[in-house]
């Protein structure tokens, strides 16, 4: 059994105290925000250093399950068509080459049309990433917009090709969102939306076509710095809808694709807790909200002239509605029920809901790319555990189901696997649904990996990975915890782990890992946990709780640092967030935050084996957050686990942009997690 014990690095202790609500603090290892400082980028190589120590002796492992994991994938492949007026659109990618290619042919056949290569663009410019953010075709199909990223921090460049000449256009409009971009109906403007220096999408811009961006009028700007705007065409076309977003609290603006010279104008003004989305129904809008007490939300029908409202689908406490898709004479909503994602099937001229049915008890279904408002079919996309992504046409009128495409995952036989649902019983009696894949022939207690999230009402859906196989392969129990925070079980779920409930999301996790040991599925020396982003909190907040019932903690992009950070209005999101978490300016909430946020929690006490990773153009987590947490780490923890802080020096909160790259880093992830479980670390 191969041991390594390298000496990890340590930063310098430069104490400088916060002074709150007549509560001190120190914050040791705040000099870590100055990016500039040499000493930051030396304590960040030299952690990237240690990292690489501790893995050269697992280089052997991480390389047989990069491959293992690239056995699996299909390299030279392609996606369905997707009709869209004349031509059917798609991406295939080619053995070897990162990115995928943007194609599309003529419906009446013909030759393919390579709209958008970033293997191209990425060997024309010498570039060493490149991230491509929104592609929209004109209305005309004539011509091709793309936002390019290329150093991973989410501020793109805002570009157009013309599809008949392949020439491109560098706009000149620089630092735009990936929140929205649509084109006027007659292709001579595009529509923009800018972020503030705090990183909130907060300006849309028109820019026509050859002028120089300085001349973009500015037809919006959302003041109010706890909301940010998106962007999108209507189902019809029609129409461009602005959204104004806060934690609860909505406002929606139009205004017609035809209209080059106008300004948006609200549909419903914004009332403090009242949510809603909208989609053009032509005589009305539709309107998918929570007011009246709707908090599952329902779908009503605003007429665009009179302003009466009509009914279409109840509230019902049982289902949770999130989607509505616009076709000229059906409505399909996605929704969730009983913790799985739904779909319903309405007529337009009628208001009785049809339930489309699947054959597994634990899968994901969502709406996929329809473009075609008069079409009586649907795309979809399904998956499960055990099912790979499938492209699915849906029959609007007798809601029959015809596969399109499978994902082809070579070397892949699912009747060797088996997926189920668990249910536990949290300390508060909630009861948590729980996810889980393995294959057949698995002996328990076995390796478990155990991934949570619980924030922002989002929801961790139950889908296929090839990078899994490897793991399950090896004996590996697959886990997913749906825990209170997120968004599984409705909206009572997800307002059950926040603001002042936020422990729950934490507890449930708990719960969910005491279950799977005690069921016998597992022990804590088997048992290793993983989140990222938010849930890199959880992963904190978790390990400081009960440091004894996980044997490894992978921690990616982890929000940390959570009372400083949400302090500090200037840093990316906070002021978006203070509906999700509080405003610790606020004492009641600074007690709250205080007692969970992990970095103002660690202890003098024993932690297990910890893979930290970050990315040092990160927007949405600032690596500091993960280094800050490392150094207190290593400073204060009793045991002689092993901590690494990986930095992505090139990257951002998504890791690398290139796909063999990105197998790789997972391939490194596991191979930690798996020395962990099998004590090659243990002295």
């Amino acid at each position: 059994m191969t041991k390594t014990n390298p000496q990890p690095p340590v930063a310098a202790s430069r104490p400088v105290v916060h002074e709150r609500h007549g509560d001190r603090r120190t914050d040791e290892y705040s000099w870590l925000r100055e990016r500039d400082h040499p000493d930051v980028m030396a304590h960040l190589h030299a952690e990237n250093a240690f990292l690489a120590k501790v893995m050269e002796p697992l280089r052997g492992l991480q390389g047989e399950l990069y491959q293992e994991m690239l056995s699996h994938v299909q390299e030279t492949d392609d996606s369905p068509p997707v009709p869209w007026g004349d031509f059917e659109y798609y991406t295939r990618t080619v053995e070897g080459l990162d990115y995928p290619i943007h194609c599309r042919r003529h419906r009446e056949g013909g030759a393919e049309e390579v709209l958008l290569d970033g293997n191209e663009l990425k060997r024309r410019e010498g570039l060493e990433n490149v991230w491509i953010g929104r592609t929209l075709p004109s209305r005309d199909h004539a011509l091709l917009a793309y936002q390019l990223d290329t150093a991973g921090a989410e501020r793109y460049e805002l570009r157009v090709r013309d599809l008949m000449t392949g020439a491109e256009t560098r706009t000149g409009v620089q630092d735009v969102s990936d929140a929205g971009l649509a084109w006027s109906a007659d292709g001579s403007y595009l529509y923009y939306i800018r972020n503030d220096e705090a990183w909130r999408p907060f300006e849309v811009y028109r820019h026509r076509l050859g002028e120089d961006p300085a001349s973009d009028e500015r037809l919006y700007r959302e003041d109010d710095e706890t909301y940010t705007l998106r962007l999108n065409t209507s189902d019809s076309g029609d129409e461009l809808l602005l959204t104004s977003d806060s934690t609860m609290t909505t406002e929606v603006r139009r205004l017609r694709a035809t209209d080059t010279s106008g300004a948006f104008e609200v549909i419903a003004p914004r009332r403090r807790g009242v949510e809603y989305s909208v989609e053009d129904g032509g005589h009305e809008w539709l309107i998918l909200t929570n007011e009246d007490g709707a908090r599952e939300f329902k779908l009503i029908g605003l007429a665009k002239e009179g302003g009466e409202v009509r009914e279409i689908l109840p509230h019902d406490e049982a289902r949770f509605l999130e989607g509505v898709t616009v076709f000229e004479n059906f409505l399909l909503v996605s929704g969730r029920s009983g913790g799985t994602t739904r779909l319903w099937v309405l007529r337009r001229d009628e208001d009785t809901a049809r339930e489309v049915t699947f054959p597994e008890e634990v899968y994901t279904v969502r709406v996929g790319e329809n473009h075609e408002f008069a079409a009586t079919t649907a795309r979809l996309v399904y998956t499960s555990l055990v099912t790979p992504s499938t492209h699915l046409d849906l029959n609007l009128e007798t809601l029959e189901l015809r596969e399109v495409k499978r994902t082809p995952v070579p070397n892949y036989d699912p009747e060797l696997y088996t997926s189920s649902r668990m249910w536990i019983t949290a300390r508060d009696g909630a009861r948590v649904p729980v996810s889980l894949v393995h294959r057949k022939d698995i002996a328990r207690p076995a390796k478990t990996l155990l991934y949570g999230y619980g924030s922002y009402g989002l929801s961790i859906n139950p889908s296929f990975m090839a990078t899994r196989l490897p793991l399950l392969d090896r004996g590996f129990v697959f886990a997913i915890a749906h825990i209170r925070g997120g968004g599984e079980m409705g909206r009572a779920w997800y307002e059950g782990g926040k603001l002042h409930a936020k422990s729950n999301t934490f507890t449930d996790f708990v719960d969910v890992a005491e279950h799977l040991v005690g069921q016998g599925v597992t022990t804590p020396s088997h048992l290793a946990v993983m989140g990222r982003s938010a849930g890199g909190l959880l992963m904190g907040a978790v390990t400081n709780m009960r440091p004894d019932l996980f044997k490894v903690v992978l921690a990616g992009v982890p929000f940390v640092d959570v009372v400083t950070t949400m302090l500090d209005a200037s840093i990316p999101l906070t002021t978006l967030e203070w509906d999700e978490w509080g405003n610790p300016a606020d004492p009641t909430f600074y007690e709250v935050m205080k007692a969970y946020s992990p970095y103002d929690n660690v202890e003098a006490k024993a932690y297990p084996h910890l893979w930290i990773s970050t990315g040092l153009n990160d927007p949405r987590v600032a690596y500091w957050e993960p280094a800050k947490w490392a150094a207190r780490l290593r400073e204060r923890k009793t045991d002689g686990n092993v901590l690494v802080l990986k930095t992505l020096m090139g990257g951002g909160h998504f890791s690398s942009s290139g796909r063999y790259d990105a197998l790789k880093e997972t391939a490194e992830e596991y191979a930690f997690m798996i020395a962990a479980l099998e004590g090659r670390f243990d002295a």
